[in-house]
């Protein structure tokens, strides 16, 4: 059997994606900071035939994410497909590049890159050593194509893009993928003038991903 890890599990597209590849027979380790939430999470999961258990962390704190992903690597005898969205308030502060602080900056820089790198970085070993595995990296569309009014997020997911690409790069041909998927769509909301789409629609082509192995990058859109 086979396991995927949700770093950032919430109620839309973290849902989505364990539904997707649960619905494949993958096991699913689901991790975000909050533990309530988490257990009606599994208990979801459950309750529709998918195996999955919550590991409680915060991807600020990088040693509790690596001790729930070595607890999820122990449990399910290794992961294979890890997927990186956590959403942090503080990345969707509006301000344009003129007036943006470095304080916004850096929490986004933290909570994007270096949170995916941290959890990169726990799971890539094993990867590495049985030569197969996918890291899928998610950020809004202001990585590739910038909207000034959100200039913090746009720096950090921009970050994320670079490290994921020349992971990409540095791991191609070893049975290791990386990919980066960018978002140019309001998720399961309508919203007057901007594009939409459901979850569980965005969920399928994290699995087309995974399978194929087809693109560094895909970025979805309406």
């Amino acid at each position: 059997m086979s396991t995927i890890a949700v770093i950032g599990a919430g109620p839309g597209l973290g849902m989505a994606i364990a539904r997707e590849f649960g619905r494949h027979d993958f096991d699913v380790a689901l991790v975000s900071r909050n533990p309530a939430k988490l257990d009606g999470y599994v208990r979801t999961l459950t309750d529709e035939g998918i195996v999955a258990e919550a590991f409680p962390a915060d991807v600020l704190d990088h040693a509790s994410l690596r001790a729930a992903l070595q607890a999820a690597d122990r449990r399910f005898g290794g992961i294979d497909v890890l997927e990186y969205s956590p959403v942090d308030a503080a990345d969707g502060t509006p301000g344009p590049p003129s007036t943006v602080t470095p304080a916004a900056v850096e929490a986004a820089v933290r909570s994007q890159l270096l949170g995916a790198m941290a959890a990169a970085h726990a799971v890539l070993p094993g990867m590495q050593e049985r030569g197969s595995g996918t890291l899928l990296f998610t950020t809004g569309a202001g990585s590739v194509t910038p909207t000034p009014h959100f200039a913090a997020a746009n720096a950090g997911g921009a970050a994320l893009r670079n490290w994921a690409l020349n992971l990409h790069g540095e791991l191609e041909g070893t049975g290791v993928y990386v990919a980066h998927v960018p978002i140019a769509v309001m998720i399961d909301a309508v919203i007057p003038g901007y594009p939409s789409a459901s979850s569980t629609d965005i969920a399928t082509q994290y699995w087309r991903l995974h399978t194929e192995r087809d693109a560094a990058e895909y970025m979805f859109t309406a």
